[in-house]
């Protein structure tokens, strides 16, 4: 009988079929032979079903690796509305919240840029300008931001195993996880000096000034008030909610990886196929795993250290550790690793075959306290090209791009980004 021609899409799993249907004819003929050898047959039916079995084994997907899921947690004591987001993305863009009211949250995580920023560390207060254009105005006495600005799409999922488990107020935030949830984090820019607070005011009293001004502006009264339905709306944990609502907003978990781990077989070419598999083999997955390629831990490597910060940025715990970031929308985020040192997806991969052959970039770390994992690595130059197509893969632009016309404060909305 002849086989029929099928689909790439459904040819292994007929194969499969055909495979076992050509096991019992086999068997089936020689029991008409002799109706004494049924113990035979068993055997061999078993023996189709064993083979099978064996080739499904050896297909199936790994699953240290996932989509990001469909819909977003929130915690219980912040639900998510239509009005908060809104609120939120207000706050997100109004420099109100900085000391000199010149710096908001989309200074250094606008929109256009996938609410990252191109350039190595910050310019955060005193700053005039966008992206790797921005400088600082004089005189001046602040300096940068010490680290990478972290993207801030996808943080709605911080934490996330590869069972799509996590919980949104243990969220793991910041390069030394100082943070514990997106309410935590949104409120540390605003205390930070060098960040958003400037020179006038302390941690303290920053906090103060920014509820007064709110409380001065009629706008963001009556939002505060529809948003949480209480008197004195207008608190920091309020505030932290509110930019909390719109960040949990900012996802992207529609990339062409996704698709092609929700069953899209057709929408990864061969290279970033044997992209992936590399991935996989030469460890980078150990630490980049599940639906973030993040096991959300720190590790010690041995970045070389940014001249532009005056101190050595000695991370979590004062051991040289940071947080292994997300590798979704690569695209977005370079130049890479905490600090910024590395320029290209191909220097950062160079970094590591360095590590491999015990080549420290920074001679604060002690070769024997790098990560064991990160040493383990055994990428090469040669794997370097087809690694780089499967992390196109997680590339993913259809996120909210909203930007509000003007705020309530009636600033520059971003801050003095023109």
């Amino acid at each position: 009988m002849r086989k029929p021609n099928l689909g790439i899409s459904t040819r292994t799993t007929m194969g499969k079929r055909w495979r076992k249907m050509d096991c019992f004819r086999a068997s089936f003929s020689t029991l008409k032979k002799d109706v004494y050898i049924l113990p035979v047959l068993v055997f061999l039916l078993a023996s189709c079903t064993s083979n099978t079995n064996k080739t499904a084994k050896y297909t199936k997907i790994d699953r240290r690796v996932n989509a990001l899921p469909l819909k977003v947690k929130s915690p219980n004591n912040n639900k998510t509305t239509d009005q908060k987001v809104i609120l939120g993305r207000l706050l997100f863009f109004d420099p109100v919240l900085s000391g000199n009211k010149d710096v908001a949250c989309a200074t250094c995580h606008h929109p256009s840029s996938g609410f990252a920023e191109f350039r190595d560390v910050s310019i955060g207060v005193n700053g005039a300008g966008f992206g790797a254009t921005r400088t600082f105005n004089t005189p001046n006495k602040i300096p940068f931001v010490k680290r990478n600005a972290h993207t801030i799409l996808n943080t709605a999922f911080n934490g996330i195993d590869s069972l799509n488990n996590y919980n949104p107020e243990k969220a793991p935030m910041f390069w030394d996880m100082r943070a514990n949830s997106l309410e935590e984090q949104a409120i540390e820019p605003i205390k930070t000096m060098e960040e958003m607070r400037g020179l006038q005011f302390s941690e303290t009293e920053i906090l103060v000034e920014v509820v007064e001004r709110l409380n001065g502006i009629p706008e963001y009264k009556t939002l505060f008030k529809n948003v949480f339905n209480v008197e004195h709306s207008i608190t920091i944990e309020n505030i932290g909610k509110a930019i909390a609502a719109y960040e949990r907003t900012l996802i992207t978990n529609n990339s062409r990886f996704d698709k092609y781990m929700r069953g899209n077989d057709t929408i990864m070419s061969l290279s970033e196929k044997e992209g992936f598999k590399l991935f996989k083999k030469v460890g980078c997955i150990n630490c980049h795993s599940g639906p973030m390629f993040s096991d959300f831990k720190t590790h010690v490597l041995s970045v070389p250290e940014n001249d532009k910060i005056t101190f050595i940025d000695d991370g979590f715990e004062k051991q040289f550790g940071f947080r292994t970031p997300t590798l979704r929308n690569l695209r977005f985020t370079k130049p890479y690793m905490h600090n910024g040192t590395l320029p290209t997806l191909e220097k950062v991969l160079e970094f590591y075959e360095d590590l491999r052959l015990n080549k420290s970039r920074n001679s604060n770390v002690a070769q024997d306290n790098i990560d064991s994992l990160a040493q383990g690595l055994s990428i090469k130059m040669k794997d370097f090209s087809l690694i780089i197509s499967f992390l196109n893969t997680l590339n993913d632009d259809s996120f909210d791009k909203t930007i509000p016309d003007n705020v309530p404060s009636k600033l520059r909305v971003g801050g003095e980004i023109n």
